[in-house]
């Protein structure tokens, strides 16, 4: 049995805990999401609460992928849905409150479905970098608005007042302030009361204990009829409450103007971006707690069953709660079984209190309300201004924020998006996009040359400029490329660009970048480019850049390139590196060279030739053999294996040159393949033929050891220039 469905008795005692939590607050959020529509529908905001708090717990556990998460109706719901019941109510829009509460039923499913989409096109780990300004802006601009639209209810003014009457202190309700005045009080000292329980929990509570308790002095308040300081009776309760919400919301739909469509569309994908960022917070939460590891995108697909299932029985979307999965944790739930219990307990709850819900004052929903309000803006904002280079994200703030209050949460969210695209051109631009530069004559190739070669490369080396680049390539970091390759256009004959680490080119790029060939062909230079994603070869082929004409060669690794470039100098100083080269003597060989006839002579009796197909393995990691080889003709690559059939190339030998060594000292195994990159021609000595040469020969065997010294401490020299260099990058 898969783990998070094993039941544990954890589980019922989690889930009831869990919803003793949840259901409450899924009251609470549900009333203040529909508070905007007018105490006549205050009480289906409720009903919704219930329902999503019922749906949310049964269906999203079941698909999810984080077995203890509770998810329930949560603040961030209840805040935008009532910031967008009062926007669609207030001018220009001025909707009735019949479609509006259509809308945010629309809202609430097309959301829904775009988590689901979200978790199918496995989209969790993207949701997680929306750039946090563009979402502090928005949930502050939701803050403002929550505050604007409840100041009215707060101060108790007539129906449908305007926010500029709230300066008329004629017109304030001195019972209903008090009652908002006592809301607020609980809910900033609820930490206090309770460590537990909710803070809107405790501020309803405390409001509706307020309420009553001005009831002793003003005895109409407990008249449910014509009380407009509460909500009222419901026209159903229990099952028929839950079915009558429903209908009230899906009733219409038939006669629903597409018009208003375009009402739901950018509403509904911000309501499911931050309900899946909230619940994705959750979840990472829990995995510290219980060590445990999540599966985002299904989660983000049960979240997305949970609301569609909570959306069409009339009920209020939601998202993975922390108080509730903490509570959960803390009470011994171990499975998915304490989340579908949670669901179950929440139904039986709906059930039995939901007439209870008629006595809520409105005053202490506003006070609520306002509380949220204050938190959701970004207040830790203004700390940006301190330092210039945080100003601009505090600009993208309060622009969205701004925003949000002139026009309107859809008009925010488009500014958002766009002010979300500078913050990445501006963070692509901020860094370089050169890793490293450096020239010929620092960076070598890893094929080992002769001390002669090596010589001319130090001094020709300066020929040849290499750029390692990183990132993205497009229009905002082209200009940046070109001011760094500009000073070596004129002056370098080999141009080496390294694109390992560049994971994009848009087209300014790429045009760039024909442009620098364009350059280096008008003094016979040419760009070599190394390590191109196939991606982004088919792309410069397609936009003409890659012609058999041109001067820009392909290279599949850095090195390759690099080495091409070397070849390329060393033939121009008369140096031949073809198949068609001579096989070399003893005495031609680096490791003998200046060696008197006789000591060739005597030599000659200990060395074996041997060829070698291109191809083949001279010898391979792990085996046996102590044997020196000295290279007549043609290269060799020592290669690493890896696993899954990768090989790593440590280096190459050409002409002239020597390998083997290491097993030739130590007589250890071999450590490396040796593999003939060419047709070889080579000497093998053996370590057995040294030791009986030295014994005849003392003054042979010295010179051996000697040249073969110092050719390892040039190549040790050679190695910590390029180290140097590399540091020094």
């Amino acid at each position: 049995m898969n783990p998070s469905w094993r039941f544990d008795t954890g589980d019922v005692f989690g889930g009831l805990a869990a919803m003793l939590v949840a259901f409450p607050s899924a009251i609470a959020f549900g009333l203040i999401s529909t508070a905007p529509l007018g105490p006549s529908y205050v009480g289906y905001g409720a009903m919704a609460g219930m329902v999503g708090a019922i749906a949310l717990g049964l269906a999203a556990p079941l698909l999810g992928g984080a077995p203890r998460l509770i998810s329930a109706p949560s603040a961030p719901a209840a805040a935008m849905l009532a910031a967008f019941a009062t926007e669609l109510a207030s001018p220009p829009l001025g909707l009735q409150p019949a479609l509006i509460f259509t809308v945010l039923a629309l809202i609430g499913l097309f959301a829904a479905l775009l988590q689901l989409i979200f978790g199918f096109i496995r989209g969790g780990r993207f949701i997680k970098y929306i750039p946090y300004p563009v979402v502090a802006g928005y949930m502050s601009g939701v803050g403002m608005i929550i505050l604007l639209s409840q100041l009215p209810k707060l101060l108790g003014l007539p129906n449908g007042s305007p926010i500029q009457d709230a300066l008329n202190i004629a017109l304030w309700n001195p019972l209903a302030l008090t009652v908002a005045i006592a809301t607020i009080a609980f809910m900033l000292t609820s930490p206090r009361l309770s460590r537990v329980i909710p803070g809107p929990i405790v501020a309803l509570l405390g409001g509706t204990a307020a309420y009553f308790g001005l009831a002793l002095y003003h005895p109409s308040l407990l008249h449910l009829d014509g009380n407009d300081l509460v909500i009222g009776k419901m026209q159903s309760e229990g099952v028929g409450a839950i079915l009558a919400t429903a209908s009230v919301r899906w009733h219409d739909i038939a006669a629903f103007d597409p018009d208003i469509l375009q009402q739901v569309f950018v509403p509904a994908f911000m309501l499911a971006m931050l309900l899946s960022i909230d619940t994705l917070k959750t979840c990472v939460v829990v995995d510290t707690i219980t060590r445990s590891r999540h599966n985002s995108n299904r989660e983000l697909i049960g979240q997305g069953t949970g609301n569609l299932c909570a959306s069409l029985f009339g009920g209020m979307p939601g998202s993975g709660t922390m108080g509730a999965t903490l509570i959960n944790i803390g009470s011994g739930g171990r499975s998915r079984w304490s989340g579908v219990l949670a669901g179950g307990f929440a139904l039986a709850a709906a059930l039995m209190l939901s007439g209870l819900i008629a006595w809520v004052p409105l005053a202490a929903l506003a006070g609520i309300l306002c509380v949220i309000g204050v938190r959701l803006i970004d207040w830790h904002s203004l700390r940006l201004l301190r330092q210039r280079s945080t100003i601009l994200d505090f600009v993208v703030i309060a622009t969205v924020t701004a925003t949000a209050i002139a026009f309107n949460l859809m008009v925010a969210a488009g500014v958002g998006v766009i002010l979300a695209i500078l913050l990445f051109v501006r963070e692509q631009i901020k860094n370089s996009v050169v890793r490293r530069r450096s020239l010929g004559s620092q960076t070598f190739s890893k094929k080992q040359r002769l001390p002669e070669e090596h010589a001319v490369l130090e001094r020709k080396g300066v020929e040849t400029v290499i750029f390692e680049l990183h990132g993205a390539l497009f229009f905002g970091t082209t200009d940046q490329l070109l001011n760094e390759l500009e000073p070596h256009l004129g002056k370098c004959r080999y141009l080496v660009l390294d694109l390992k680490r560049v994971y994009s080119v848009d087209f300014t790029g790429a045009h760039l970048l024909e442009q620098v060939a364009a350059q280096l062909n008008e003094h016979g230079a040419e760009l070599l480019l190394a390590n191109l994603r196939p991606q982004l070869v088919a792309y410069f082929t397609e936009v003409g850049m890659l012609k058999p004409s041109s001067n820009v060669r392909l290279f599949p690794q850095l090195d390759d390139a690099v080495e091409w470039t070397e070849d390329r100098l060393l033939e121009a100083e008369g140096f031949s590196h073809g198949e068609g080269e001579a096989p070399l003597g003893l005495g031609q060989l680096h490791l003998f060279a200046s060696a008197s006839a006789d000591t060739l002579a005597d030599l000659d009796r200990y060395v074996h030739s041997r060829s070698v197909a291109a191809g083949e393995k001279v010898f391979a990691m792990g085996g046996e053999g102590d044997e020196l080889f000295l290279i007549r003709r043609g290269s060799v690559r020592i290669e690493l294996p890896l696993g899954g059939g990768e090989r790593y190339h440590l280096t190459s030998f050409g002409r002239g040159d020597f390998f083997g060594e290491m097993s030739f000292l130590d007589r250890a195994p071999r450590s490396a393949d040796a593999v003939a990159a060419t047709d070889l021609e080579l000497y093998a000595f053996s370590r057995a033929d040294f030791d009986q040469a030295a014994s005849h020969h003392p003054r042979m065997a010295n010179l051996i050891a000697t040249r073969l010294a110092h050719a390892l401490a040039e190549r040790l020299r050679q190695t910590n220039t390029e180290l140097r260099a590399l540091e020094e990058a």
